[in-house]
């Protein structure tokens, strides 16, 4: 397939929220203990709610800065691209990407919104309700057929997170962001079946994924405290693999049979390993472990429950067949330093190229699949000839996505440590 007749749609990318989110939906009761940008005296935004200082406003939204300039900044909204808080302008930096649509990802409350569990839970569901509806009805409403609606959850409670599962899934949401871990943030483990029931019963009854993201159990992977930075890049997918386990071996798989996850921003070249593995310990260890999959394989079943998605991932792609390809998306990961943005066509061109994948795999990988699984219709408002990347780059034409420099700071080598310290005041505010 051509490049420019791809149509392409992102399942894992992310918001920088702007400082008026919370303006026209939060109740006025509310609107003075609201979350807050702060621009303070040298130069950077903080996120303040309450005691809790958010020291990053927008950690690692590196889109358009060369690679030089990539790490823990930037610390101001002057330092990024008005795409990653502006939706009109996203949609330019998408079009000149030859990107269709995205879903996009919280920032500053955490992936599972754990900054808004306080002590007085009408007014957390108030300010959950507050994020969502700015989400779906501001951020989203403001292109039709380009932004893929994700809410957030109400997490400190199954019965009002399944609750606000079912009041956005009557505004066409299906699509929910959780944590890979929700041991890790202070509540029972996703193997409590009877704690987090109302939520399962909500996802399936209104057919909407839980996504769950590397990152947001609040921890990291475990290497020496001197380490260089690149270990922990290196090995930031390997809290998904662990969050796979847990899923898949857990009761609620077993008894919610449509219930859909997905592994967000984890890749797919473990998954054909992870698949042989989880094989092999039901074969050797079943009959003592008392595992029960009603006849079927955990290959099989991870297949009916788990989407995946990938970056460009040749290993990924090579070995397609074996994850399954109506198991996989695609993702570009705007604005953070991962993303193939604005050159994804020719990175994923490349890949498709290389292993000869057929156009019917193309589109599923790339579009159609995304479509199925979050009840996702862009056809509806953007005509299919429109869509495609060479459509979206001519009418993108003349929109500026030239590298530049952006960052107020002097760039140093930056240690696992150092990573470290910022990632728990980040966490520690956060989650």
């Amino acid at each position: 397939m051509n490049k420019d007749d791809m149509i392409l749609i992102s399942v894992d990318d992310h918001i920088i929220e702007p400082p008026d989110m919370f303006k026209n939906h939060l109740p006025a009761k509310y609107r003075d203990e609201a979350p807050r940008l702060v621009h303070n005296p040298d130069g950077s935004d903080t996120w303040q709610f309450r005691d809790t200082v958010i020291p990053n406003v927008a950690l690692n939204a590196v889109a358009g800065r060369p690679k030089e300039e990539y790490g823990l900044e930037p610390q101001g909204l002057d330092e990024i691209r008005k795409g990653c808080y502006d939706p009109n302008e996203r949609v330019k930096d998408m079009n000149a990407g030859g990107v269709l649509a995205t879903m996009n990802f919280p920032s500053f409350p955490g992936f599972a919104a754990r900054l808004f569990a306080t002590d007085d839970e009408e007014f957390s569901l108030a300010l959950v309700q507050a994020y969502n509806d700015w989400h779906i009805d501001e951020w989203c409403a403001s292109n039709p057929g380009r932004f893929i609606p994700m809410a957030i959850p109400a997490i400190w409670n199954p019965g009002l997170a399944a609750a606000e599962v079912r009041r956005v899934a009557e505004k066409g949401v299906h699509s929910l962001t959780f944590t890979e871990n929700p041991s890790t943030l202070g509540y029972p483990s996703f193997h409590d079946l009877e704690y987090w029931r109302p939520l399962w019963q909500a996802l399936v009854d209104t057919e909407t994924v839980m996504n769950v993201h590397i990152g947001s159990s609040g921890k990291l992977a475990i290497t020496a405290p001197d380490a260089p930075m690149d270990v922990m890049i290196t090995l930031q997918p390997m809290n998904i693999v662990q969050a796979a386990a847990d899923l898949l071996w857990s009761a609620p798989i077993k008894e919610f049979p449509t219930l859909k996850i997905a592994l967000s921003e984890g890749g797919t070249g473990w998954i054909p390993y992870f698949l042989d593995r989880v094989d092999r310990t039901f074969e050797m260890h079943s009959t003592w472990t008392h595992q029960n999959f009603g006849g079927k394989l955990p290959s099989e079943v991870f297949r009916e429950h788990f989407m995946t998605c990938f970056i460009s991932d040749p290993v990924g792609v090579k070995n397609r067949h074996m994850i399954g390809i109506d198991n996989i998306c695609w993702e570009m990961d705007y604005p953070h330093s991962d993303s193939m943005w604005p050159g994804a066509p020719e990175e994923l061109s490349a890949v498709f190229d290389t292993y000869d994948v057929p156009d019917d795999e193309i589109n599923k990988i790339t579009h159609e699949n995304a479509m199925r699984l979050y009840h996702f219709d862009p056809f509806a408002h953007v005509p299919k000839e429109q869509a495609t990347v060479g459509a979206l780059r001519k009418a993108a034409e003349g929109h500026d996505v030239s590298i530049r420099a952006l960052s107020k700071k002097d760039k140093t080598g930056a240690s696992f440590a150092d990573f470290q310290a910022n990632a728990k005041a980040v966490s520690g505010a956060r989650d």
